[in-house]
């Protein structure tokens, strides 16, 4: 069942309402982005990706595409295949970033120096999880899901994804574990 203000919305954006189009913006971007930078950890890349989440779906509502009844979900799962598109782009060539400014060197150089290398092992870590196992992460914890709309999401039923969840957090905890601070 499509709730009211969801209709609402889907009739605007297929007749390209602009203050529709504004709307749903206003009110998922937030979502979108921090769907896809939980999953990708960077955020000039989340705000881009994010923004042509919404450039998809103006493209889809001005062919006639767009999304019938679930808007949110079709933004979320748009923004998942965009990941991984970047994914794949991203393994084809690797690229090593870039600091663009010159680290603060006060008396907490150490501590910030020691998180950045914890980030950059759970990030190693979790680059190694499936794209399933990745999926539900970013859902339940960067999204803050329930077990049932992550279920609902990923077409899988609740136990399904307590097992995934479950499978991933071992795989991750696994990964740093063997992880070598020297």
């Amino acid at each position: 069942m499509i709730a009211h203000n969801d209709r609402r919305a889907l009739d605007g954006l297929q007749q390209l309402d602009s203050q529709v189009i504004g709307a749903v913006y206003d009110q998922y971007f937030s979502e979108v982005y921090r769907y896809v930078f939980y999953r990708l950890s960077d955020q000039t890349l989340a705000e881009d990706i994010a923004s042509d989440v919404f450039v998809r779906l103006l493209e889809a509502a001005q062919s006639g595409r767009a999304p019938q009844t679930n808007l949110k979900g079709w933004l979320i799962s748009t923004a998942s295949h965009a990941v991984m598109d970047h994914l794949r782009r991203k393994y084809r060539r690797p690229v090593e970033a870039i600091s663009e400014s010159m680290p603060d060197l006060g008396p907490a150089i150490h501590t910030e120096l020691d998180q950045r290398e914890q980030n950059r092992c759970v990030q190693q870590a979790y680059a190694q999880l499936t794209s399933e196992q990745q999926d539900v992460l970013a859902l339940r914890f960067g999204q803050g899901y329930s077990l049932e709309e992550t279920a609902s999401h990923m077409k899988k039923n609740v136990n399904a994804v307590k097992a995934l969840q479950f499978r991933a957090l071992a795989a991750l905890q696994r990964q740093i574990g063997e992880v070598d601070y020297e």
